[in-house]
């Protein structure tokens, strides 16, 4: 896999994203319950955002986690992804040479990387990769969001804590939830890498 982008870049573009909203910085920290001094060591790239945070600060804008590729534009969500090609009219092609466009590292080294070669309304495709010991939060945080997750595990264990329990799931082992139940993705493991896939279906509403 190619070096990954930049926490910097990350940054700056949460803050890109931040203000064609036209969102302050005090307004988003505190709606997301941080300091303007955090939240701007954030944007400066001085700070990594955990998976919680970056999933908060991105819905408080009002734009989806894809949103943080310099390829994607609030204007125009079906933009060709960073690197992408068309060899073919009408079919896109991202190779894996372009993989460092597509990929961006968060707090404690956990990688996002997007795995589609177009930007999809009310979608979001991603690779993630746990290092050992990582962790969505690392306060024990929980994570609640709209849409409904589908995951598959690649390699190594990832365990997925919700407010009523735990599940450890394996390579080759999957789960899907509706995101609006609170829950927290950890790789307990002292050496060993997890990673799964992810689909996020965005718009989807759960059932009453």
């Amino acid at each position: 896999m190619s070096s990954n982008q930049p926490a910097p870049a990350i940054g700056a573009r949460l803050r890109q994203l931040r203000l064609a909203q036209g969102r302050s910085l005090a307004s988003v920290a505190q709606a997301v319950g941080i300091s303007s001094s955090a939240l701007s060591q954030i944007e400066t790239g001085a700070m990594q955002p955990s998976v919680n945070r970056l999933v908060e600060i991105v819905g408080e804008v009002g734009v989806p986690v894809s949103a943080i590729f310099d390829d994607y534009d609030v204007l125009h969500p079906r933009a060709a992804a960073a690197g992408s090609s068309e060899p073919i009219p009408g079919v896109r092609v991202t190779t894996a040479t372009a993989d460092a466009a597509e990929a961006a590292t968060l707090d404690q080294g956990v990688v996002y990387r997007r795995l589609t070669p177009v930007g999809l309304d009310g979608i979001d495709l991603f690779e993630t990769i746990y290092p050992p010991r990582a962790s969505s939060s690392t306060d024990g945080a929980m994570l609640v969001h709209t849409g409904y997750e589908v995951g598959s595990i690649l390699r190594g264990t990832l365990r997925f804590e919700f407010a009523e329990g735990a599940v450890d799931l394996a390579a080759g082992d999957s789960l899907a939830f509706w995101a609006t139940r609170p829950h927290r993705v950890v790789n307990e493991s002292a050496d060993a890498t997890a990673s799964a896939i992810w689909l996020t279906l965005r718009d989807l509403t759960e059932p009453a």
